[in-house]
């Protein structure tokens, strides 16, 4: 039996078809999100599809919990070969009028709880030549046009941005422990998402999940582009 795949910031979106995904490719699936009742839900709807699933109710603002997450998943539910990011601070505002509080409440949970998490699930990735899947926006990308379009979401910006950082030097770092790291860059809004509704979301969660598969099944490239191709300019 596949070990699990620990999917720490779940929502409608993404995250959820990633759990389809890789759910019906025999992986049980842990998912972790603060609101334990929706979390519940989605578990339910998950096994009504066959997938082994269990719910982990947990913050992420609060990266001293992560290892206590992590260890609740091994010990309840099984050691852990796939550990996917995607949890982040659903709260914009530009860089001038953003408050402090939530800048390091951001990158707490992007960042500094991204890394914990791999920490504490460590000893699992190493034993199952596992891997640590993230999800990223286009907004990490500095270049002269993104930025001038995130002028407007300075916070997600620049927690979205350290991540991307975080990303690329644990794929350095795990690759010689036999651990792959990478992550999905997407451009564009996705549908189903609280930050899609006001926008011209475009993006089907299904096919960014369907990324991320082909992502780790390949596991030679560390960083790819979900969506149209870019310029820098």
């Amino acid at each position: 039996m596949k070990k699990i795949i620990l999917i720490c910031g779940h929502g409608p979106g993404i995250s959820n078809a990633v759990a389809r995904r890789f759910g019906k490719a025999g992986y049980p699936v842990a998912i972790v999100a603060r609101n334990a009742e929706r979390l519940e839900a989605a578990a339910a709807a998950l096994e009504a599809e066959g997938i082994r699933a269990r719910a982990f109710p947990g913050d992420f603002s609060d990266a001293g919990s992560i290892r206590s997450i992590v260890e609740k998943v091994r010990n309840d539910f099984g050691p852990i070969e796939i550990l996917h990011w995607n949890a982040f601070l659903p709260v914009e505002g530009d860089l001038l009028s953003v408050s402090s509080d939530d800048l390091r409440r951001s990158l707490e949970v992007r960042l500094v709880s991204f890394v914990a998490a791999v920490q504490a699930s460590l000893p699992d990735l190493e034993a199952s030549k596992g891997a640590v899947l993230a999800t990223s926006g286009i907004m990490a990308f500095d270049w002269p046009g993104i930025d001038a379009f995130a002028t407007g979401y300075g916070l997600l910006a620049i927690s979205a941005a350290a991540q991307h950082k975080a990303s690329g030097i644990l794929a350095q770092t795990l690759a010689p422990r036999g651990v792959f790291a990478g992550e999905v860059v997407v451009n564009g809004f996705v549908k189903g998402t609280d930050g899609a509704f006001s926008q011209d979301a475009m993006l089907e969660p299904d096919d960014i999940a369907e990324t991320f598969w082909n992502l780790f099944v390949a596991r030679n490239e560390h960083s790819v582009v979900h969506a149209q191709s870019l310029s820098r300019s």
